[in-house]
């Protein structure tokens, strides 16, 4: 147990980039149209234009662990509304819906709240920095 604990730091740090890359896809779609997709992209001042941008630059900031906690404390809450707010209304259960992926999105983003970003991430960068010069 010891090994696996001493790990779960960049083993977080991982589950915090490998979010951050498939998340940031979202925003790629909607914003820059790559992977190019079925419904086009929004227009930015949209709601599902803002949510791209969200995706976007979230999405990097979640992968470069910088400012996570308040980046994906807001991603969690935009991830929770796209789940009542687009899945939830068209049937209960969230594999009908489609809304599985918006729910385990909301709930690692919430868990990231509460972890943080892990060792590998510019957060713990700057934190061992400003130890060094306090």
């Amino acid at each position: 147990m010891n090994i696996l604990n001493a790990q779960a730091p960049r083993v977080l740090s991982i589950f915090r980039i490998i979010t951050g890359l498939l998340f940031l896809q979202h925003g790629t779609q909607k914003i820059l149209g790559f992977p190019a997709s079925e419904m086009g992209q929004p227009p930015l001042a949209s709601l599902m234009g803002v949510g791209g941008l969200l995706e976007l630059v979230g999405g990097i900031l979640i992968i470069l662990g910088l400012f996570t906690r308040p980046v994906a404390f807001i991603l969690s809450g935009m991830m929770a509304y796209a789940y009542w707010g687009f899945h939830a209304p068209a049937g209960f259960m969230p594999i009908l819906n489609g809304g599985e992926l918006a729910i385990m999105y909301c709930f690692a983003f919430l868990y990231f709240v509460f972890a943080g970003a892990g060792a590998w991430s510019l957060d713990a960068s700057m934190k061992s920095r400003s130890a060094v010069t306090a």
